[in-house]
This record gives structure tokens, C-alpha cells and sequence, in this order.
């Protein structure tokens, strides 16, 4: 499935969100790759770094999901971006959002930029050699 397929097969409401923020992540990180592949049994927009993800896409029954790998293994970050997305609610790597008001595109662009920096591919390769 194509990204374009796999945007406008989510709710109306939310394909302008989805592509707006699928253009933001391109823009912002260009270490990475996008495709839609599965991820913990759902079809999502998958950002790659070197084959790793780095970033998750997705939109489920209730509310749409950015994975953020970079901030889960990052607390500051995650501190940082929950303060300035108080709507949105948090997981360890993972902003779960209902509109483009629980998470501005501004926001999403400011959190790839920083997260363009952090090598996810380096990171697991080493971790790998140890």
C-alpha cells in the first residue's frame, strides 16, 4: 500500500493531519525513509533509519499515534514535549492525539528537528557489538 492509499483510507477527519504531518517529519528529518508496514499489528506510516524505525505514523479507532523512538530513549525530551503538548497524552515513546490542536504541526516539526540529531541506526549498532 502506497502512503497516499494508506492516508486516505483513515477517517476523513483526519487525512489532512495524517499528511500534513507526514510532509513535517520528510521536511524535518532527512536521515529517514517512510513506507507503510505493520507495527504491533497495524498497517502504519513506518519512518526508517537505515532499516531501523525511528519514528511511527498511525491512525486507530479512537485517536492517532506519532512513535517517536529518539524520545523514548530520551527523557529530557520527553519531558520537554509533554509540557508543550499538554492535551495530548504521553507514553514512553509515544504522542497519542485526536487533532491538529492536541499536537500543532510547529510542535511535531520542532520535535523531528531535534530528533534528526539523534542516530537511532548508530545507537542499535553499537548496542549490537557489545
Amino acid at each position: 500500500m502506497t502512503i497516499p492509499d494508506h492516508i486516505s483510507s483513515a477517517p476523513t477527519e483526519r487525512q489532512a493531519i495524517l499528511t500534513t504531518m507526514h510532509e513535517a517529519i520528510l521536511a524535518n528529518d532527512p536521515t529517514v525513509v517512510s513506507a507503510v508496514k505493520p507495527m504491533m499489528g497495524k498497517e502504519m506510516i513506518l519512518y526508517e533509519e537505515r532499516c531501523y524505525m525511528k519514528y511511527g505514523l498511525a491512525s486507530t479507532k479512537n485517536y492517532m499515534s506519532l512513535h517517536c523512538l529518539p524520545m523514548y530513549m530520551n527523557p529530557a525530551l520527553h519531558t520537554k514535549y509533554s509540557a508543550l503538548l499538554p492535551a495530548a497524552k504521553f507514553q514512553k515513546g509515544c504522542i497519542n492525539f485526536t487533532d491538529a490542536g492536541e499536537f500543532p504541526t510547529k510542535v511535531l516539526a520542532a520535535l523531528v528537528t531535534e530528533c534528526s540529531a539523534i542516530s537511532i541506526a548508530d545507537m542499535l549498532e553499537k548496542r549490537k557489538k557489545k
